[in-house]
């Protein structure tokens, strides 16, 4: 089944069974899917629809600092949740192994040496690791491995 027909049929279900927060969070998702499809006038495939959830994950994530920040406990539990209920559309992460393992056949593989070809690394790793990584993480084995 599609990403985009599993997230419909999730969005319906929240809606019979009045959960509020998982509709509104799937909406905002199919949303942002639909705006993208009709800003590059193109159907997302499955791993274009991830990078689109992934993509929501990363906005949540990063504006949890702000509300813990400001000590606003309701919606902090209520971003947590929003980002459980999307991770659970994203495949299952590499473990830190996992992606030590494939960063070093990617260096191995564009020929990298120095931090000078981070960018040809990062390129193919955003490629090779779509939603199943955190770019931040790759970024810093990535430095890691070419110093």
């Amino acid at each position: 089944m599609l990403i985009k027909d599993r997230l419909f049929i999730d969005f319906k279900n929240a809606m019979k069974t009045k959960e509020s927060l998982k509709k509104n969070t799937i909406q905002s998702v199919r949303t942002a899917v639909l705006q993208e499809e009709k800003d590059n006038k193109v159907t997302l495939s499955d791993d274009q629809v991830i990078g689109v959830i992934a993509s929501q994950v990363k906005k949540r994530k990063a504006a949890l600092p702000d509300f813990i920040k400001s000590g606003r406990e309701d919606l902090i539990s209520e971003l947590k949740t929003e980002i459980e209920i999307l991770e659970g559309y994203l495949p299952v992460q590499f473990t830190e192994e996992e992606l030590n393992q494939l960063i070093a056949d990617v260096i191995g593989e564009v020929g990298a040496t120095s931090m000078k070809d981070m960018g040809k690394v990062m390129q193919v790793m955003t490629e090779k690791a779509n939603g199943r990584a955190d770019n931040t993480l790759v970024s810093q084995i990535v430095r890691k491995l070419l110093a």
